[in-house]
């Protein structure tokens, strides 16, 4: 589980709109609005450096942070981030207030472990990934760090769907209608290796 948090320093805006951004980004600070909790919006300032540094680390999305703003220590989770099209920057934050009781939605990696232990890819087989991230709901508190995925005993031609990954307590796919496709083994273009040959391979 995720338990690694952060501290954002932010000063209070009182005035919003473009030309108030514009002349925050001239002076080293990206806007933000903090929402949610049942209270009111609260635009806040933040250091374009430490943001930047914070998204780059991996993980911004996922990760609990605490942003101190006039004396007040408030829990977030950053729930959406924009970039300038042109220069890649970061221009806007939205940040969630989050308590011990709120549930968020939230988009988790997929990890996959034991690629060595995966007869269909031992043999030649491509694992073909078809979601890198599952969209989960989860306490505030414990968003998971990542999704596990064990490729352990699986063959060219089958494929892992999110009822074969065992999910941490507390933690549900937002999609319950169907047993969606993680991943499969497929079969690449130029074949594969009887399942002889690549012991024989491993052997060497």
């Amino acid at each position: 589980m995720s338990q690694e948090t952060y501290v954002l320093k932010a000063e209070a805006r009182e005035r919003v709109g473009k030309g108030s951004a514009r002349e925050l980004r001239r002076n080293g600070m990206i806007p933000a609005v903090i929402y949610g909790d049942k209270q009111a919006p609260l635009a806040v300032a933040l250091s374009t450096n430490e943001v930047t540094k914070r998204i780059h680390a991996g993980g911004f999305m996922t990760t609990i942070a605490t942003i101190e703003v006039d004396g007040k220590s408030i829990k977030v989770l950053p729930k959406d981030y924009q970039l300038d099209p042109v220069r890649d920057f970061t221009v806007h934050v939205d940040f969630l207030r989050v308590s011990g009781n709120t549930q968020v939605t939230v988009a988790v990696p997929v990890q996959f472990i034991n690629e060595d232990k995966c007869p269909g890819i031992k043999i030649g087989g491509v694992l073909n990934v078809v979601r890198h991230e599952v969209e989960v709901h989860c306490p505030a508190d414990t968003i998971p760090d990542h999704i596990v995925v064990d490729l352990t005993g699986w063959k060219i031609g089958e494929g892992v769907h999110i009822s074969h990954v065992k999910l941490p307590a507390k933690v549900t796919p937002v999609i319950t209608d169907r047993d969606f496709t993680i991943a499969t083994i497929a079969t690449p273009a130029g074949g594969v290796q009887d399942e002889e040959e690549a012991s024989d391979d491993t052997e060497e």
